[in-house]
């Protein structure tokens, strides 16, 4: 139950960050300044693990070093940027609607590169669990499939380039959580998983910034909160992510994950008072519930396979 909690704890702290974060992205218009400052600070940060992991590091294996390409490159900084970008291209109820394909792709990951067995009791909790994230969404989910069926939804090239976008976040953050898994499955522990996963994400950035003539001059006001984002998403929200995920297995940690848009919607409820309807809270206790079920009968298995091997 601990990994759980944790994973909990980082989708809140996550959560929270909302508040800072898109206020930012709409008064900079940037997702890439905001993206490059917040790796930029983490990577400062994390510069003594770095030093410290550095014969590790340069020891690692081929497809350790491909897991670390995934989860900084893709997961920490492509997945952000695409996600974000993506809201600005089309609807943003589609973009939420297209996140919750995330755990079919982390799920059926686990199943090739950690062999997580799929039983058929975890395939029950699952779906509640996915069902609990749909009804949490509910209302954007109905938009998203309101402008299907009308027709309102035009595929023209931009629109296109926002749908690609938007499943290249949901893969990248997906396969994040199963190659991060691996790592730590490996013998990586937390914090340097955290500093490599920061580094690699900080130098996958500099193109994008390049390409879009992005530059560094920015108010202070910008560069505050960025290194208040980092504070909060980057060094706790992580570092309980990944406690978590090495305490439970990759399969449960992506349902986990879905409690994120619950966690938002409540702080919206208290920060900006709007209120969670009936529907939404049903789906966050459907969700938890699922999420508690999968563990304990994660641990069950663990058991058992123990008292089998010995």
């Amino acid at each position: 139950m601990k990994g759980l909690i944790f994973i909990l704890i980082a989708c809140f702290i996550w959560a929270l960050d909302t508040l800072i974060r898109y206020p930012l992205l709409y008064k900079y218009k940037s997702s890439e300044i905001i993206v490059f400052g917040e790796h930029l600070f983490l990577t400062i940060i994390f510069l003594p693990g770095l030093y410290a992991a550095r014969k590790k590091i340069m020891r690692m294996k081929a497809f350790e070093l491909l897991c670390f390409l995934i989860i900084g490159a893709m997961g920490s900084a492509i997945a952000t940027l695409s996600f974000t970008k993506s809201f600005s291209l089309i609807n943003p109820s589609l973009v939420i609607l297209l996140q919750k394909l995330q755990p079919f792709v982390a799920i059926s990951l686990a199943y090739i590169i950690l062999k997580e067995r799929i039983t058929k009791r975890f395939l029950v909790w699952a779906l509640l669990a996915i069902l609990g994230a749909i009804l949490i969404s509910y209302y954007d989910i109905v938009s998203a499939i309101n402008l299907i069926k009308t027709g309102k939804l035009s595929f023209d090239r931009s629109s296109l380039y926002g749908l690609c976008l938007a499943l290249i976040a949901v893969i990248s953050w997906g396969s994040a959580t199963v190659f991060g898994k691996y790592l730590i499955k490996q013998g990586w522990i937390e914090k340097e998983v955290m500093a490599i996963r920061f580094a690699v994400g900080f130098i996958a950035i500099i193109p994008f910034m390049a390409a879009n003539d992005v530059g560094l001059v920015f108010p202070m006001e910008l560069w505050a909160k960025v290194s208040v984002l980092a504070l909060i998403s980057g060094v706790f929200g992580m570092y309980f992510y990944y406690r978590g995920l090495s305490l439970v297995t990759a399969k449960v940690c992506t349902l986990a994950e879905m409690s994120f848009p619950f966690f938002a919607v409540i702080i919206n409820w208290v920060a900006l008072d709007q209120k969670l309807s009936f529907v939404q809270i049903t789906g966050g206790i459907l969700l938890l519930l699922s999420s508690t079920m999968l563990q304990l009968a994660n641990r069950k298995q663990e058991r058992l396979e123990a008292q089998t091997n010995y």
